[in-house]
């Protein structure tokens, strides 16, 4: 079976261009993703392929992709929109909630919308405002959207092509400052024996705290790992890859056996999703906890400037806080 060492980045590319040869019916559009191949250059090169009516660059207009992709899912087609950045969907958030979100529901399930809106998020790439947003819980609030991430590059390449390929419509959230991150690809396995789309997993097995992370958190909760296992302390990291439906089958488990639970996110910590995983950590797992399921997170403000991003964002220090406050009660 070929295995290719591949960033993330190009992994996201490559899927792109195994969904875009295996149907004919998968279009790509957005701003600037054809003769650039996006700011990222992950449609590099899949415009010169597959021509400008398979690639299409779109008008500056996110609300006007997404609308225009709502009538090319309903007529067959398997749309993936990229939204530039994360701080670019706003403009686009009532159609994906008033139109996307709810087009099977209003048809009694006579409609399907199998598109995919691919979003950059996150920061750590020293960007300017609207450039490093984690808008992840206003789409995993919304009934009728299913939101995932990946986080290293074998997940990116098959779980974009599993996106593509499903009838619902899925926000596939992308951590851009992981764009650059090497790992094993395997490249001609089947997409049908791939991981679970909906389903999370171990990244690192532990006995002594479990750490759930998804998106660009899993590289710092790993690092984080790694740092206390010098300690003697084992944690165990589970990425969560899904997070609507979330996947808690694997944090029950694991906090059944370690007691403790620290749930890490880049987003603010108000309302985020890790509320939600603490609250059903809680519930599921309340005999098996010797302390509160903790949080680490960013903070309750817009994200600031670049110069000094790197005190917003949870790092390796702030989740080995968290751990040990786990063992102090």
């Amino acid at each position: 079976m070929a295995t290719e060492t591949l960033t993330l980045g190009k992994a996201l590319n490559t899927g792109l261009r195994r969904a875009l040869e295996n149907d004919p019916k998968v279009v790509i559009m957005g701003e600037d993703v054809g003769k650039l191949g996006g700011v990222f250059r992950i449609t590099d090169g899949l415009q010169k392929d597959f021509g400008d009516q398979r690639v299409i660059d779109t008008p500056l207009a996110e609300s006007g992709i997404i609308g225009t992709a709502v009538g090319l899912a309903i007529r067959g087609f398997r749309p993936v929109c990229e939204i530039q950045f994360d701080g670019f969907v706003y403009p686009a958030y009532d159609q994906i909630v008033s139109q996307v979100a709810k087009m099977h529901y209003r048809s009694q399930g006579k409609v399907r919308i199998p598109m995919v809106i691919r979003i950059p998020y996150g920061g750590g790439i020293g960007a300017v405002e609207h450039h490093s947003e984690s808008p992840e819980a206003y789409f995993a609030h919304t009934a009728g959207l299913k939101v995932v991430t990946c986080a290293n590059p074998q997940d990116a390449y098959s779980m974009i092509q599993q996106a593509i390929a499903s009838d619902d419509p899925i926000v596939f959230l992308e951590p851009k400052r992981r764009y650059w991150e090497k790992g094993p690809v395997e490249l001609d396995a089947p997409l049908a024996d791939a991981y679970p789309l909906h389903s999370a997993r171990v990244a690192r097995a532990g006995t002594d705290a479990t750490v759930l992370a998804y998106g660009p958190m899993v590289r710092t909760a790993l690092d984080a790992a790694t740092a206390a296992a010098e300690d003697g302390r084992e944690l165990e990291v589970i990425d969560l890859r899904t997070l609507s439906p979330l996947d808690l089958t694997a944090a029950y488990e694991s906090v059944r056996r370690t007691g403790r639970c620290v749930v890490v996110h880049e987003a603010p910590g108000n309302l985020g999703l890790g509320s939600e995983i603490a609250a059903r950590i809680t519930e599921e797992c309340f005999y098996s906890l010797e302390s509160p399921v903790l949080r680490v997170t960013g903070f309750d403000t817009p994200y600031p400037a670049a110069r000094v991003e790197e005190e917003y964002l949870p790092d390796l220090d702030r989740v080995l806080d968290a751990v040990d406050r786990t063992f102090g009660w």
